[in-house]
């Protein structure tokens, strides 16, 4: 793993300026995903909150406004799980570049069931992995002109303990909530390796970073008017957990330094300093199965294969 050391203190209250780019974060209406937006939102860059819910990313909006006065934020519709539907959206972008990419949104199921999207992959690995996985190949244009541009995977803990079988990538033989999701995570983080690695071979400016926000509870997370509500039972009761753990606002931290920090380089993971669960953003060495170079290039073929989107990044 490559890494580099800061020039200065990172301060996560006080955020390098970005006025004139362009910041696409999906699952920005909600969770991480918002404070992701809000975060970014004060240092003057066009926010893009992709969201196939437009009343829930109607009501982030109003309330990134009233925290960040003169907020420059707009409503990408989004739905993953729908990848016939994507091309039509990053149509709908009407932009000349795209400086940063956050794939943020994800999707968690407890129920015992098997889900499948109407194009018929598990609803999971659908909506973390393949439907990001075809965004990335469709933005490609965008991103690539921008120079140092920067795609960020938003991966999970629940990856650690988790092995990808490639020959039943959608659990369609033993299907177990918590560990499909774990693997679609995995999934995420092994193709943001990959792609740094065939953005390197290719020589170009564009980076691709993965990062993780540890332990982040809605309990030990700040209200939001319209998009989140804590009580204050809540919040006494969570206090135990902030031991050790953090809310959603501090796990935004480590997507926030990656899209943002000059200091930062491609092929890295950033996650919470203490123990990877909580506290500032730093970077962190990724487990070897999470990089793994031969699984990864087959993982990326297939992702081909069943989303039908061509590969825009050359194998390294």
């Amino acid at each position: 793993m490559r890494r580099t050391f800061p020039t200065q203190a990172w301060n996560v209250h006080r955020l390098p300026r970005a006025d004139g780019k362009n910041f696409l974060v999906t699952g920005g209406n909600a969770g991480i995903g918002y404070f992701v937006c809000e975060q970014l939102a004060s240092t003057g860059a066009h926010i893009i909150l992709g969201s196939r819910n437009t009343a829930k990313a109607e009501a982030a909006m109003v309330s990134i406004r009233s925290r960040v006065p003169g907020a420059h934020v707009s409503h990408l519709p989004l739905d993953l799980a729908d990848l016939r539907s994507l091309k039509a959206s990053v149509d709908a972008l009407r932009l000349n570049r795209l400086d940063a990419l956050v794939l943020n949104a994800g999707v968690l199921l407890d129920q015992p069931q098997r889900q499948e999207t109407p194009e018929g992959h598990e609803l999971m690995f659908a909506t973390n992995h393949l439907g990001h996985f075809a965004l990335v190949q469709l933005l490609a244009p965008l991103l690539t002109t921008a120079p140092g541009s920067r795609i960020i995977t938003t991966g999970s803990f629940a990856a650690r303990s988790e092995r990808l079988d490639l020959a039943d990538l959608q659990s369609v033989r033993n299907y177990r909530p918590k560990r499909t999701y774990g693997r679609s995570k995995l999934a995420q983080m092994l193709s943001g390796f990959e792609l740094d690695r065939r953005l390197r071979a290719a020589g170009g400016t564009t980076l691709s970073v993965v990062a993780h926000p540890g332990g982040a509870l809605d309990s030990l997370t700040p209200s939001r008017p319209t998009v989140h509500t804590r009580t204050t039972g809540q919040r006494l009761r969570a206090l135990p957990a902030g031991l050790l753990l953090q809310g959603k606002e501090a796990g935004a931290w480590p997507t926030v330094r990656a899209v943002l920090d000059p200091d930062v380089i491609g092929g890295q993971l950033w996650g919470p300093q203490a123990f990877g669960l909580r506290g500032m953003p730093r970077s962190e060495q990724a487990p070897a199965h999470m990089t793994d170079p031969v699984v990864a290039a087959r993982l990326w073929d297939i992702s081909c294969e069943l989303t039908g989107v061509a590969s825009a990044f050359a194998r390294a």
